[in-house]
């Protein structure tokens, strides 16, 4: 069966974000971001596979961080339950939320973060013999093809809820097309799903996924083609001098 956008037909680890009502919600430069703002006033609901864009410090990867932490998730990467950390410098939105789960649905998730994978990579290098894992020494390799090797890896097999915050980071076009075409065949099962943040128009490409676009009034759904990273890229390809001589 094919993976659909709709939240409803299929299992889905997350169905839905909400803010808890006990939460002790705090005041400051949290509660400035609208798309903050939005999510503790209207909540959030996640399709299979749920895409957010938007220029730096709209809060993308705030929103994923806090979302994969509520669900149990490492807050510098890795799977359900991980514990290792390096710099604590998560917000405190995951205490301020609750998820809605999908009834049955797999309770495995795992998270990639772009800013904390060399502390995941050591992480998982440092515990490699003692968890006979088949892993390389991932420090070993470059940046784009440890996380392409990690994502190759059992951790991104099986039922689970996948969050990504800015995989482009490292890979080539070429390679961003088959993170895509990777993606495509995770989600054919049912009990799958994907969050992801990402300023590339090649990631946000993912068929059948909601787009959500952050800015300084929220979130909102768009169709790819509407999407202004999408019309900004297409437009510098174009012509990048209509863009490069704004730098003189």
């Amino acid at each position: 069966m094919s993976f659909v956008a709709d939240k409803w037909l299929v299992p889905t680890p997350v169905r839905r974000v909400e803010a808890r009502p006990d939460a002790a919600v705090e005041q400051g430069w949290l509660t400035d971001l609208a798309p903050v703002q939005q999510l503790l006033r209207d909540g959030l609901d996640l399709a299979s596979a749920t895409v957010l864009v938007g220029e730096n410090g709209t809060g993308k990867s705030t929103l994923v961080e806090a979302i994969a932490m509520a669900f149990g998730m490492n807050g510098e990467g890795g799977s359900t339950g991980a514990m290792h950390t390096t710099w604590r410098s998560e917000s405190a939105l995951h205490d301020w939320i609750r998820l809605v789960r999908g009834a049955g649905a797999s309770h495995w998730g795992y998270f990639v973060r772009a800013e904390t994978t060399h502390g995941l990579f050591t992480f998982l290098d440092s515990t490699r013999h003692e968890n006979h894992t088949r892993d390389p020494e991932f420090h070993r390799l470059s940046h784009g093809e440890a996380f392409r090797t990690l994502f190759g890896t059992s951790r991104f097999r099986g039922d689970g809820f996948y969050v990504l915050d800015e995989p482009e980071a490292g890979l080539s076009f070429t390679a961003q097309l088959r993170l895509v075409g990777e993606l495509m065949d995770m989600l054919r099962s049912d009990g799958v799903q994907v969050l992801i943040a990402t300023h590339s128009p090649v990631i946000a490409s993912l068929p059948g996924a909601t787009l959500l676009e952050l800015d300084e009034g929220g979130y909102h759904e768009r169709s790819w083609t509407d999407l202004e990273l999408v019309m900004h890229y297409r437009n510098f390809c174009d012509d990048p001098k209509r863009y490069l001589r704004h730098l003189e």
